[in-house]
C-alpha cells in the first residue's frame, strides 16, 4: 500500500472515531415499516371483515398522539376541526394548509401505532383535481400522513377523490353534516332527516366507495340513516353523532376528555360527545393552586430549588460581584446564600460535623 493511501485511510478512519454516535447510526438505510406496529388499510380491512369495532380520535398535537399510541387508538385523524379547538374559531374554515401540516407533523412524531390521517383544510381542493392532488401530496410528504380525509359528495369531491386515489394516495370520504359546508348547510345541522336527505346520505357514500374511498365518515345522521349505509357499502364507516351502528366511532381528543372547560368550548362541544373523564376541571384546580403558591411565596421552595453552589465558590462569587461594583447584587445572593445554609443545617449541629 502506497504512503498516500495509508495517509488517506488514516484520515478517514479518524474522522469516523470523531464522532459521538456510533458509525450504523449515522446512517442506517430506511427503516422498514413493521406492520405489527403501524395500523395499516390492511388491518382495518381484516378488522371489517371479523365485524371488530375501528376506533379513532381526533388529535392535534405531540402530547395527545403519544396518548393515543400507548392507548392503542386504531386511527387518528388530524382533523380541520383544529380550526376551532386549538386556533379559537367558530368554524373549521379559516385553517390553512399551512397550519395543518404543523399539527399533521406533531402527531406524527408521537403516534407511531395508528394510521395517521390528515384533513385537507376548505380551500386546498375544490378548484381542481390538480390541486386537490396536490394538496394531498403536501400532507403525506410534508406532514407525514399515510392517508387523507376529504369532505363532501358532490360530483367535482368525488372527481377529486378519484384522482386523489389514483395518484397513490388513500383517501377517507366524510358525509352528513360537513362543516366545511355550513355556508350551504345553513351551520352545523345534521343531515338525513328527511327521505331525500337520508337517501343522499347513502348514495353519496356508495359514489365515495367508487371513487376509491378505503372509509367513510358519517357525522350527525339518525341511526337508520347511519346503518343503511354501512350496509350497503363493502368499506367501513366511521360514526361520530351517527349512533352505534357503524363500523367504527371517532371523537375529538379534548372533547371525550372534558378537557376544556370555557365558554368558547361549551358553545361548540358537539351534542353526541361523552366525556370519559373531565380533565378540565383537574387543569382548572392544578393552575389555581400554582397561581395560589407563586403568590404566597411556598413555590419554588427548597425541594424544587435542586441546583447548588458550594459555600467557597459563593464566596468568591460574592467577591467577584463586589469588584465589579455591584454592590447590591452580592448583598443579595449573601443573603439567600445564608437562609438556604440555615435550612439545610442538621438540626443542633453544624457543618463542621459533617
Amino acid at each position: 500500500m502506497s504512503r498516500s493511501r495509508t495517509l488517506s485511510r488514516a484520515i478517514v478512519l479518524s474522522r469516523r472515531f470523531l464522532s459521538n454516535v456510533p458509525e450504523n447510526t449515522v446512517y442506517g438505510g430506511p427503516k422498514p415499516q413493521n406492520p405489527n406496529q403501524r395500523v395499516t388499510l390492511t388491518h382495518l380491512r381484516q378488522k371489517y371483515r371479523r365485524g371488530e369495532p375501528i376506533t379513532m380520535v381526533t388529535a392535534y398535537d405531540y402530547p395527545s398522539a403519544v396518548h393515543l399510541d400507548t392507548a392503542g387508538i386504531d386511527v387518528c385523524l388530524v382533523g380541520d376541526s383544529a380550526a376551532m379547538v386549538v386556533h379559537g374559531h367558530d368554524t373549521t374554515l379559516p385553517v390553512t394548509l399551512d397550519e395543518m401540516l404543523v399539527h399533521c407533523r406533531a402527531v406524527a412524531r408521537g403516534a407511531k401505532r395508528p394510521l395517521l390521517v390528515g384533513d385537507l383544510p376548505f380551500g386546498t381542493y375544490e378548484s381542481s383535481t390538480r390541486q386537490a392532488v396536490d394538496t394531498a401530496v403536501r400532507v403525506l410528504k410534508e406532514g407525514g400522513m399515510d392517508a387523507i380525509k376529504l369532505e363532501g359528495g358532490s360530483p367535482s369531491r368525488i372527481t377529486s377523490a378519484k384522482a386523489i386515489v389514483e395518484a397513490g394516495i388513500a383517501v377517507m370520504g366524510h358525509v352528513g353534516l360537513t362543516p366545511q359546508a355550513i355556508s350551504v348547510l345553513g351551520g352545523f345541522r345534521p343531515q338525513g332527516k328527511n327521505v331525500a336527505s337520508a337517501v343522499k346520505v347513502v348514495e353519496t357514500a356508495l359514489a365515495l366507495q367508487e371513487a376509491g374511498c378505503f372509509s367513510v365518515v358519517l357525522e350527525c345522521v339518525p341511526a337508520p340513516v347511519a346503518a343503511a349505509a354501512t350496509s350497503a357499502l363493502q368499506i367501513p364507516t366511521i360514526g361520530i353523532g351517527a349512533g352505534q351502528f357503524c363500523s367504527g366511532q371517532v371523537l375529538v381528543y379534548h372533547d371525550l376528555l372534558g378537557m376544556m372547560q370555557h365558554p368558547h368550548h361549551a358553545k361548540v362541544t358537539p351534542k353526541f360527545c361523552k366525556q370519559y373523564t373531565n380533565v378540565g376541571e383537574a387543569i382548572n384546580k392544578a393552575l389555581s393552586e400554582y397561581k395560589e403558591e407563586v403568590t404566597s411565596g411556598s413555590f419554588p421552595g427548597p425541594a424544587y430549588t435542586p441546583y447548588k453552589i458550594n459555600a467557597a465558590d459563593v464566596d468568591g462569587f460574592l467577591n467577584e460581584l463586589h469588584r465589579l461594583g455591584l454592590g447590591k447584587a452580592a448583598s443579595a445572593a449573601a443573603t439567600v446564600a445564608e437562609k438556604i445554609e440555615s435550612t439545610e443545617l442538621p438540626v443542633g449541629g453544624s457543618r463542621a460535623s459533617n
